[in-house]
């Protein structure tokens, strides 16, 4: 009797072996079928962000230094949602001559993405047409903002099923 369960343990471990293999082999082939998407905050992939990353904040740091841009909308909607900013200096004077560019992105998903650079402005707020969003849920509304020579980005989080805007 001893002689046979001592020859239990090569094929035990032999198993644990083949099944570890296999595991490691799965979830490679599943990853891999994954979508994934570079990440865009500075609207522009992240390897461009990350080697200009010490520029972004200057000129993030010198755009605060002069202005204030704000997100002025009450929350994001699947019908009709009109995108707004208003863009003041320090004295709160309104801007009217600023750039904007938006784009309305879900996280890490493109198919749905949306470029507004077509504006009204008034009193320095600057509102955009009125927009439809396919498809409830998280979006990201990143604004590329230019006054003169100062950029600035100004990235928030809104969500379809709430009306809280977060800045990131």
């Amino acid at each position: 009797m001893k002689k046979n369960s001592g020859i239990i343990w090569p094929y035990a471990i032999s198993i644990a072996i083949i099944l570890v293999f296999g595991a490691c082999v799965a979830t490679v082939v599943i990853t891999n079928k994954l979508p994934v998407e570079d990440s865009d905050t500075y609207m522009r992939g992240y390897q461009e962000a990350d080697a200009a990353a010490n520029e972004i904040i200057e000129a993030r740091i010198a755009f605060d230094k002069e202005y204030t841009i704000e997100y002025i909308n009450e929350g994001l909607h699947l019908d009709d949602s009109i995108i707004k900013y208003k863009v003041t200096d320090k004295s709160s004077n309104p801007i009217n001559d600023a750039k904007l560019k938006i784009i309305i992105t879900r996280p890490n998903n493109h198919k749905y993405d949306q470029t507004l650079e077509t504006f009204n402005v008034n009193d320095g707020i600057y509102s955009f047409e009125s927009i439809k969003i396919p498809v409830e849920g998280r979006w990201d509304i990143m604004a590329k903002v230019n006054v003169g020579e100062l950029e600035r980005y100004y990235n928030i989080k809104a969500d379809t099923r709430k009306d809280e805007i977060l800045e990131y």
